[in-house]
């Protein structure tokens, strides 16, 4: 198999994995992968998590879509779970990030032009953010490298700089919905927003009457050490986006907003023929169960401090690693080159890491990791990059 049946969209590695438990990952030939990946943050509570894969089965064994022109008693329970555990008044569920943050960005158009009758309709958003690859979430995307060659781009959407407070007033118009912001932009670098911003940004919006929208699908489900990264910076948003981690490796997403908002997406106004079917729900009910009811989100702020602390102390004193940042296990080891060919040797030593931009490695474990997979991980993170080092030129 050479998968020429494939459109070429992904410069895969030279890897097939084909099993997984916890942190770890086999490939077709039997070696053996740490995996500080998960899936681009998906995996949250390890591969193949037994309390995940038992829901799965069970609803397996029962129905598996019906389609949302019926009630769908698991989906209820899904959402009253998201509900019972975030800020959140409504969920709608779909199917990925990208649908998750479309979704949002209409239902803050709809609130404006059907319930206040405005028309409002961009949405403000900043360089080096990331938000999908639909037309209008690539749009709103803050890097020109995902819109090349699918000219022309839909309107209403206005990117400023990140942490110019000015830039956003001077932004804001009576054509202005809202504003959309990643609290740490994970493929943009892993830079974290700093908080006094978000606090100014979040008053910003409410004296401006304006929606303030977070895109939480890296960082959401347990990821940063809480169960959604806004509670670290203590706001509460209008509109936030789930998915990634929100399905434990099934595809899934979720839109969830504040009540005021629920009136915008009135029957026949919004919909996905698979978001929130009854396999799609019965494994997010059972991972908002173990991540939320079980607070694994506590084990990965323990196992964000550990790692941090062990990076910092193996790194130390590296000339070619610039900076450690991140929040929670969503870490970034910025270095003073390009990190393809050392993503490449940590994973021939076999430790699975990914980039977040030309020059910066990501890390992205799940939230149980032990520190014994820690210190195994830096150890191979800490002598790859001292080699790098020797090699580099002066």
């Amino acid at each position: 198999m050479s998968g020429e049946a494939l459109f070429p969209t992904y410069a895969r590695y030279p890897l097939a994995l084909v099993k997984g438990e916890g942190s770890w990952l086999w490939d077709d030939q039997g070696n053996k992968y740490l995996d500080f990946m998960s899936g681009l943050a998906v995996t949250n509570l390890g591969h193949a998590p037994q309390a995940i894969k038992e829901a799965l089965i069970r609803q397996l064994d029962e129905v598996w879509h019906v389609s949302n022109l019926f009630r769908i008693p698991v989906q209820e329970e899904a959402a009253e779970l998201l509900v019972q555990h975030t800020c959140a008044d409504a969920v709608f569920f779909c199917n990925s990030g990208a649908e998750a943050n479309e979704g949002a960005i209409k239902l803050a158009r709809r609130y404006f032009q059907k319930v206040k009758g405005e028309h409002r309709y961009e949405v403000i958003t900043f360089t080096q953010s990331f938000h999908g690859r639909t037309l209008a979430t690539l749009t709103a995307t803050g890097q020109d490298k995902v819109k090349e060659g699918f000219l022309p781009l839909p309107e209403g959407f206005v990117t400023v700089p990140m942490h110019d407070l000015d830039a956003v007033q001077a932004a804001i118009s009576d054509r202005t919905a809202a504003v959309m912001l990643e609290l740490v932009q994970a493929e943009g670098g892993v830079l974290p927003v700093k908080p006094e911003f978000v606090h100014d940004l979040a008053k910003l919006c409410r004296d401006a009457g304006i929606l303030l929208i977070l895109d939480e699908v890296q960082t959401g489900m347990g990821r940063t050490g809480k169960l959604f990264a806004h509670e670290h910076y203590g706001v509460q948003p209008d509109i936030f986006t789930a998915a990634k981690g929100l399905g434990s490796g099934f595809p899934v997403g979720a839109v969830l907003a504040k009540e005021f908002l629920r009136e915008a997406f009135s029957p026949g106004s919004h919909a996905t023929t698979f978001g929130g079917t009854p396999i799609a729900s019965a494994v997010v009910k059972a991972t908002v169960q173990e991540i939320a009811g079980n607070r694994a989100f506590d084990r990965a702020a323990g196992a964000a401090s550990y790692l941090t602390g062990q990076l910092r102390e193996k790194l130390a004193g590296n000339p070619w690693v610039k900076q450690i940042r991140g929040l929670g296990l969503l870490i970034g080891i910025e270095c003073a080159g390009p990190v393809a060919d050392v993503i490449a040797t940590m994973r021939e030593r076999g430790l699975l890491v990914v980039p977040a931009g030309p020059n910066v490695v990501r890390l992205l474990p799940n939230l149980l990791v032990s520190h014994a997979e820690i210190d195994q991980a830096v150890g191979i993170i800490a002598a790859v990059l001292k080699e790098k080092t020797v090699t580099a030129p002066q």
